[in-house]
């Protein structure tokens, strides 16, 4: 009987609709919004293919430069801000009891199986003007007699009335919702890698007289790096390309460079200038991938040494 791992008619079928479903639903889309990047528009919705740069150069343009930069660091200022937070909950999963364990983890997966328009706008009813932190507050300040009088401040200390705070609708607000979106992008590679930590290294260095913060940084945070690499790329890559979080958080400047394309391909209607946007930020991509599997690469031929 032929072994079905040598059968070229098992290949196949195993390989064929994986492959065209690859080539049929994202290179062939793919490759014809780069070819639109290479268009000129010659009507309202018509172009021509003319293989020209134009458009990269417009969007080379100081006014585009600095949308990209803006999302670059509203992108980096969400992943620091997720490595800080992630970080001592994957090491709380890790050391926490297995039964436990499973537990926390459901909790960390539990938001994807929510849409993310309503997750947003749970949000936006947490950040609103008569949202429940504002609400909150307002309470705390309208109810504060009551403190006062037992610290024995009595009505000598008048609270003025709250002044809701503005959490929407600015570059704060959007960084707090991407942060939101994509905590758990970070936590789960994290948890990965410590997972994996052998923990007498840990033992050996409290037994030599380092201290926790010193362990947690010379030990744990260089076992962890893979983990980190990864937490940061998949982190860092979707934050920079989010258009629903700043399309609804933020104010008129907390735009993104993603909103920007969305406007090209809808309001603008300028397909090939939207698409040349689109490439720009797919190689920007495409250049962190590599710089983490040439990063890997040599970290793995120092260890080998």
């Amino acid at each position: 009987m032929e072994n079905w791992k040598n059968s070229a008619r098992a290949f196949w079928a195993s390989m064929l609709p994986p492959t065209f479903w690859l080539v049929a639903f994202f290179i062939i889309p793919l490759s014809i919004i780069w070819l639109y990047s290479f268009s000129t528009k010659t009507g309202i919705i018509e172009t021509t293919l003319d293989w020209n740069l134009e458009h990269y150069a417009r969007a080379l343009e100081p006014v585009y430069l600095g949308i990209f930069w803006k999302s670059i660091w509203m992108a980096a200022a969400t992943t620091a801000i997720c490595l800080v937070v992630a970080f001592p909950v994957a090491i709380a999963i890790v050391f926490a009891k297995p039964t436990m364990r499973m537990w926390l983890l459901l909790l960390v997966i539990l938001p994807f199986w929510t849409n993310l328009l309503i997750r947003t706008y749970a949000l936006i009813a947490v950040l609103r003007t008569n949202g429940f932190i504002n609400n909150g507050l307002d309470w705390l300040v309208t109810h504060a007699d009551w403190l006062l009088s037992f610290v024995g401040l009595g009505n000598n200390m008048l609270i003025g009335p709250y002044q809701p705070m503005a959490l929407l609708y600015n570059n704060t607000a959007v960084i707090f919702g991407l942060v939101y979106v994509h905590l758990p992008f970070m936590v789960l590679p994290l948890y990965a890698a410590l997972d994996r930590l052998d923990r007498t290294y840990l033992e050996a260095s409290l037994d030599l007289g380092a201290g926790h913060f010193r362990t947690f940084f010379l030990i744990v945070v260089p076992l962890a790096l893979p983990g980190i690499a990864s937490g940061v790329i998949i982190t860092f890559i979707p934050a920079m390309g989010s258009y629903l979080t700043p399309d609804l958080l933020g104010g008129t400047d907390s735009y993104m460079i993603a909103n920007v394309i969305a406007s090209q391909f809808k309001q603008a209607n300028n397909w090939p200038f939207g698409a040349a946007l689109s490439f720009l930020l797919m190689y920007a991509t495409f250049f962190a991938l590599a710089l983490r599997a040439v990063l890997m690469r040599k970290e793995g031929r120092g260890d080998r040494r």
